[in-house]
């Protein structure tokens, strides 16, 4: 029985021992929870503080009051109003309800009124002094509801009028448009008077005319190759005049520098009568018309063959043919200009060439030139600046890649260029055939389906492979409608004004005009007594 005591002892020592072990555990787990609510109201101390600066930041930036915040401030319900009622003054401005708008605003002025008072004093508005001011003003929007003022209506409404004016802006566009091709089309007053001045000088001016029949000495100077043999082909006797005149200033041998010069029968006396009065640094200047070209003919010529087709005379000249959403720069009739496409037949004007420069008479020339004619074209016909910094000046935004004709010929992503200024080498035209081919494409686009506007379309087909880029400070193109780069026109050879904002027109670039105005000579006799300034 002694050795069944310890036995019966072991027992109660273990139950001591597990409650004591389990009150330590609860003691542990309550130090815990203590510590950790301690550390939790730390935390949240900080955090309630950065809340409540952060608020008083936009209290303070959005310049509110505590008293706005309130749900029943007077102050934020007078505040409200306010903003609603000056949302239904402009909608029934443009309901042309004058009267009622008169009278929300009035009734803002008074509650603004009352607002500034309360703000002044310093003290917050009471019930009894707004009363008035808020029943007014909510009987004022309860009637601006009545109207159909109400969002939803309102939503309607403007989605109709922002349709109308988009319908409204389109036709403005377009008349824009119109206007601003007619603008450019324009030939200002002066610039006829000035050829009806030039025209009556040359046939009333026997000495000028003998100045001609002296130069026709010149023969072996227009067909000699060791000279810089440039072609214009205008219309236009004063920019034409700026390209002679800015080429020679800037020449460094401008006795070597001859100009070929080809207008129309209209401006064939008035253009020789100008340059047999005036010199240009010892420049030659050779005038032309082109209905003295025997071979250009509508045999020939797959443009004046198209002239005669009765529907491109429609569409070009009565403003009625096609689908009638062609827009109007694609239907002016200077693109059947031959004045325009004779570029394409420069071998034939000039037989006697090996390599001439051809310039646009928008141009104005600032570097001497006569580098390009040493300029090696690695066997290509036309030398060119590319204009393909820029997706848009790609093939495949001029011409109509759903056509197969196209689509099997040209490479989309191929570089375009510019004329205006280009070098051609006569001898590999000859050779290749390049009026042929120019005749290739002009008479399968006889319907206008490979390409619509210009002289460029054919010029990309025409020399495809053929061209060879230039360095492009040769040529700077843009000033005629849009911003161009200062450093790009101080390194630029030749500043070239294309688009409709010709310098000599009113609707010109401003910042650009003094640059083709400097080779003007505005004291000239003739352009004073034609108001040219």
């Amino acid at each position: 029985m002694r050795r069944r005591g310890p036995d019966f002892r072991r027992p109660v020592r273990r139950r001591i021992s597990n409650v004591v072990w389990w009150t330590l555990c609860g003691i542990v787990v309550l130090f815990f929870i203590f510590v950790l609510s301690k550390e939790s109201q730390i935390e949240s101390r900080p955090t309630i503080a950065r809340r409540s600066e952060r608020l008083d930041k936009i209290m303070e930036g959005l310049n509110i009051t505590d008293e706005m915040l309130n749900a029943d401030s007077v102050t934020r319900q007078l505040t409200d109003q306010i903003s609603l009622a000056k949302a239904f003054v402009v909608i029934a401005k443009e309901s042309n309800n004058l009267q009622f708008a008169w009278e929300l605003s009035a009734q803002i002025r008074n509650s603004q009124v009352l607002l500034s008072n309360a703000a002044t004093r310093r003290t917050p508005l009471s019930t009894r002094e707004s009363e008035t001011a808020i029943r007014d003003m909510a009987l004022l929007l309860f009637q601006a509801q009545q109207l159909h003022y109400d969002s939803a209506t309102m939503i309607m409404r403007l989605k109709a009028k922002i349709q109308a004016l988009d319908e409204q802006m389109s036709t403005v566009s377009e008349k824009s448009s119109k206007y601003g091709q007619i603008a450019a089309e324009e030939v200002p007053k002066s610039l006829y008077c000035l050829g009806v001045r030039l025209t009556t000088e040359w046939f009333g001016n026997l000495n000028l005319q003998r100045k001609l029949k002296e130069r026709k000495q010149m023969d072996a100077t227009l067909k000699d190759n060791s000279l810089y043999h440039f072609c214009v082909f205008s219309d236009n006797i004063l920019a034409t005049s700026v390209v002679v005149n800015s080429t020679a200033l800037n020449s460094k041998n401008p006795e070597k520098v001859v100009f070929h010069l080809v207008t129309d029968e209209i401006n064939y006396s008035p253009m020789k009568a100008w340059f047999a009065i005036n010199s240009f640094r010892g420049v030659t200047v050779v005038v032309q018309k082109f209905e003295d070209f025997k071979w250009l003919n509508a045999s020939y010529v797959p443009v004046l063959k198209q002239l005669q087709d009765s529907e491109t005379q429609s569409y070009y000249f009565s403003g009625s043919g096609g689908d009638g959403r062609t827009p109007i720069k694609f239907r002016n009739p200077k693109y059947l200009s031959m004045l325009n496409h004779l570029r394409f037949y420069i071998p034939e004007v000039f037989p006697a060439l090996k390599k001439v420069v051809f310039l646009d008479d928008d141009v104005v020339v600032r570097k001497d030139l006569s580098a390009l004619f040493s300029i090696d074209l690695n066997g290509n016909v036309n030398g060119a600046v590319e204009t393909c910094m820029e997706t848009f000046h790609r093939y495949h935004k001029y011409l109509n890649y759903s056509h197969p004709l196209i689509r099997s010929h040209f490479d989309p992503d191929a570089c375009g260029w510019a004329f205006g200024m280009n070098v051609f080498d006569l001898v590999e035209w000859r050779k290749r055939n390049v009026t042929g081919i120019y005749h290739y494409w002009q008479e399968k686009n006889v319907d206008r389906t490979l390409w619509k506007l210009g002289t460029l379309p054919p010029g990309l087909l025409t020399f495809y492979g053929l061209t060879e880029p230039l360095n492009p400070s040769w040529h700077v193109l843009g000033l005629g409608y849009t911003n161009v780069d200062p450093q790009l026109i101080e390194k630029g050879a030749v500043l070239h004004f294309n688009g409709n904002s010709k310098p000599w027109l009113k609707i010109g670039m401003e910042k650009y005009k003094p640059l083709w105005e400097k080779y003007v000579d505005y004291t000239h006799p003739l352009l004073q007594q034609c108001n040219f300034h």
